[in-house]
């Protein structure tokens, strides 16, 4: 009993002692695997990237806006990522992305347990580690790990998980994620790719564009639309709609509905996807110049002045209308639109077509082309300026320029044709070329390329080189400027004569929004009074002012609208220009080649080339009943109180004249005509012959007034006292076939051996009651005299033996009445006498004789 006790007891110690040491061992495997562990956590974490590094990334695609905060371009190094925050992104893209990826994301502390009991079966069979990671594991992957399958790495991503977690909220991670993910080829991040994909940004997509692109991640060589197998995308899309489906985020009906859309899908081009790209890189090179390029090379956020919504409707028309001008050889065209008020950029298209291998990477808009025509504003308004107005008068004749860069001009008309006597508003409305040369002439070379660089035209400013290189062709677009130059110069007439400055910018400011540039009130300056540049703009609003060579339904003429516009064609036909403006916007439009070759001569401003541009932009962009995105009003400047309205002579100028027709026109206060044109003549005609009445048949009265036009213009640039402007004048009044521009030029010879003698003091019958007598006569003939003979009461008083006409003389007479007589002879020896009857101190009727008194003569200044 006692042996079968002891056994029971030392069974029982044994089983005991077995448990503890059971027991031991158990702990001290425990511990040793956590030693272990933490020793493989410990050598795996001491090379481990920090995890804040995550919100630290230093490089980023920089985004260009527009004004809407619409992004427009994204420009980077080598991958295109733009950082992103969940506020900023789809719902349905958030929602899709979890599905896809990561269903639990929302439940785990940042790894997936199945995951990785997936993934160490997977490696502990195949050799390499594979399996699901959760979207915080993939987004240490995408941004502080490689990319390398393996077990130490999937050890490191866990560490970090877990560290990650802790740090961040589910909101920031997703967020991070969506900035990193890979979307394929260089676009890395929701928004670039939506961008790339969609040209649109992450916040605007649709359940079935964000269903796209949250399958892209898991195989973007593969799943991509622009470099993955074809249509792959589709089958991975309708993986994510069931995803979405299964774990509640849509309905069925939603799936059934969005996949039925995949044949609507329409991606962007995977060539340069961008809108204003010329726009874009003048932006840009304007940053690079003022703060370096490592600016845009960090990532900042640019915010333009560009307004996207009439850039995208420009470069429709501009490609619409560019395939109309086949047959014409234009191969190109450019746009600019500005904010007549501000100066800001809304759109800028530097070639039709930004991809073409041949020119499209050229910015036409900022390319130096002769402006043809279109800089004729700038002269008149100078002319304005100096007095001149719009109903100065001028001769559109064929005219020679003598000694214009060392030899004649002789400049011509648009269509070959002179009109004769224009007044400026005609003459600027169309575009005569003769007028504007002769208004340069008056005004000068120097004082208008003052006033162009005054109102932004900075190739012609007022240096010596340039009044050296440029003769009088400069106003008729002989100088060189460009479109964004030229069209900022007409928004001058827009905005009351206030010139501002250019700008394409409106914010710049990095992802961390501290703000780097901010746009301030831009600076203006006067170069037009009110009164001119209203003056101009009226005149380049009135379609009457164009119609002789425009007609009444050009493609200048916005129906219902009031617009200013001016067209300009270089001789050569190598630039084909519209410019024009209301108090809202400004548009500019240039047409021709790249190479400047000259395109098809049957090309005409107001019919061809850059004038339907223009008149379909300027007409989209002011039809605000039918389209509420543009909210620019039509008309020009209000008219400032300085100018009155008078009614006048519609041919010659002047105060309205019998038998011609009127007109209104505006004037500025004070320079209103004060009379009749001057060119309206009144000649003495002889009734003998016909010819100019000679100055016998005028004192004699032998003569009919006949009225003529008769137009006089000086030659300000004559160089020999020739005047050729007078004489192509007076060829023009040759070739009329009206009397009224024929005058006599030569005098009469009826009567011209008469001589004349007129006593104009003392009067016949007049009593002096003085003994100093002052006779003046005045002697008409067309001969010189050869003398001429005062007497008193039949005894010579005064003789004079030369060609005397004008005689004034004092003599002192005793009291009494006297008998005064003058007579003269010619070198024809034909004579002419006048007598008068005076009293000196005695009635000049006194019937008693009067001795005759030898007068005593007074020497005295003779008359002029």
């Amino acid at each position: 009993m006692y042996h079968s006790q002891r056994s029971r007891f030392s069974s029982q110690y044994k089983k005991q002692k077995l448990i503890v040491n059971g027991l031991i061992g158990i702990t001290l495997g425990v511990i040793g695997f956590f030693i272990l562990a933490f020793g493989v956590f410990a050598w795996f974490a001491k090379d481990l990237p920090f995890p804040g590094k995550l919100s630290q990334a230093t490089s980023y695609s920089t985004v260009f806006y527009d004004r809407d905060d619409k992004p427009i371009y994204e420009m980077f190094k080598d991958k295109n990522r733009v950082p992103v925050s969940t506020k900023d992104v789809s719902d349905y893209l958030q929602k899709a992305t979890i599905a896809i990826e990561d269903k639990n994301f929302y439940k785990h502390k940042g790894v997936s347990e199945i995951g990785i009991l997936r993934g160490f079966l997977s490696f502990f069979f195949k050799g390499r580690f594979q399996g699901g990671s959760t979207i915080t594991q993939q987004l240490i992957k995408n941004t502080l790990l490689s990319s390398q399958r393996s077990l130490s790495r999937k050890i490191k991503e866990a560490i970090l998980a877990f560290e990650v977690e802790r740090r961040y909220s589910k909101t920031e991670i997703l967020g991070m994620y969506l900035s990193e993910a890979p979307y394929g080829g260089i676009y890395w991040g929701a928004a670039s790719a939506s961008m790339a994909y969609f040209g649109k940004s992450p916040k605007e997509l649709s359940l079935l564009e964000s269903a796209i692109l949250a399958g892209i991640p898991q195989n973007p060589s593969f799943y991509s639309p622009f470099i993955g197998e074809k249509n792959a995308w589709q089958s991975r899309t309708k993986d994510v709609l069931r995803r979405m489906r299964e774990d509640g985020y849509i309905t069925a009906d939603q799936e059934k509905k969005t996949v039925s859309q995949f044949a609507k899908v329409v991606f962007l081009s995977p060539k340069v996807s961008i809108s204003g790209a010329h726009f874009v890189f003048y932006v840009k090179d304007l940053i690079e110049k003022e703060y370096d390029s490592k600016l845009i090379e960090q990532g900042i956020k640019v915010k333009t002045t560009l307004s996207l919504d009439v850039q995208k409707l420009a470069e429709k028309i501009v490609k619409e209308e560019i395939e109309n001008l086949k047959g014409y050889n234009a191969s190109n065209a450019a746009v600019v639109v500005l904010d007549s008020k501000t100066g800001e950029i809304l759109a800028m298209v530097g070639s039709y077509d930004y991809n073409d291998e041949k020119f499209g990477k050229f910015n036409a808009a900022l390319g130096l082309r002769q402006p043809g025509s279109a800089i004729k504003p700038i002269t008149y308004a100078l002319a304005l300026e100096k007095g001149y107005t719009p109903s100065t008068l001028l001769m559109d004749t064929r005219t020679v320029f003598a000694n214009q860069g060392e030899k004649d001009y002789v400049p011509v008309n648009y269509d070959g044709k002179y009109r004769g006597p224009m007044q400026l508003r005609f003459a600027l409305g169309n575009s005569e070329n003769v007028p504007a040369v002769k208004l340069l002439a008056m005004v000068g070379i120097r004082d208008f390329l003052q006033k162009a660089y005054d109102m932004g035209l900075d190739s012609l400013a007022a240096t010596d080189e340039n009044i050296k290189r440029f003769g009088l062709s400069v106003t008729l677009g002989g100088g060189e400027t460009t479109l964004l130059d030229l069209t900022s110069s007409f928004s001058v007439f827009a905005d009351q004569g206030l010139k501002k400055q250019t700008s394409p910018l409106m914010d710049i400011s990095d992802f961390k929004g501290k703000n780097i540039y901010k746009t301030v009130k831009a600076g203006q300056k006067k170069v037009l009074t009110p009164e001119v540049a209203f003056l101009v703009s009226h005149i380049l609003s009135d379609n009457n002012a164009r119609m002789d060579i425009f007609g009444p339904n050009s493609y200048l003429n916005v129906p219902g609208k009031t617009v200013a516009v001016k067209t300009g064609t270089t001789d050569d036909k190598r630039d084909n220009w519209a410019i024009g403006f209301t108090k809202s916007i400004t548009v500019g439009v240039w047409v021709g080649n790249n190479d400047n070759s000259a395109m098809n001569p049957k090309i005409a401003s107001g019919a061809t080339g850059a004038s339907p541009i223009w008149y379909q932009l300027m007409r989209q962009l002011l039809a605000i009943k039918k389209d509420k995105q543009f909210k620019y009003s039509d008309g020009i400047m209000e008219k400032p109180d300085k100018v009155k309205a008078q009614t006048i002579d519609a041919y010659l100028g002047g105060l309205p004249k019998d038998g011609y027709p009127t007109r209104s026109e505006y004037y500025i206060e004070g320079e209103e005509p004060k009379d009749i044109s001057p060119f309206y003549k009144k000649l003495k005609i002889s009734k003998a012959t016909g010819k100019l009445a000679n100055d016998v048949e005028i004192k004699t009265g032998n003569y009919d007034e006949k009225e003529y036009i008769i137009i006089s213009e000086n030659d300000p640039v004559s160089t020999d006292n020739k005047n050729r402007w007078q004489e192509a004048i007076d060829q023009w009044a040759r070739e009329q076939k009206d009397d009224k521009y024929h005058p006599p030029t030569d005098k009469s010879d009826a009567n011209s051996d008469s001589v004349i003698v007129s006593i104009k003091s003392p009067e016949d019958k007049q009593t002096i009651n003085s003994n100093s007598v002052t006779i003046r006569v005045k002697i008409t003939s067309v001969y010189p005299m050869k003398s001429v003979k005062i007497f008193s009461n039949g005894s010579e008083l005064k003789s004079y033996n030369e060609n005397k006409t004008d005689i004034e003389e004092t003599i002192n007479l005793s009291d009494g009445v006297y008998e005064i007589k003058v007579q003269a002879v010619n070198e024809k020896d034909k004579s002419g006498d006048s007598s008068i009857k005076i009293g000196v101190n005695k009635p000049w009727d006194l019937t008693s004789p009067t001795p005759t008194q030898t007068p005593t003569p007074t020497p005295i200044l003779s008359l002029p």
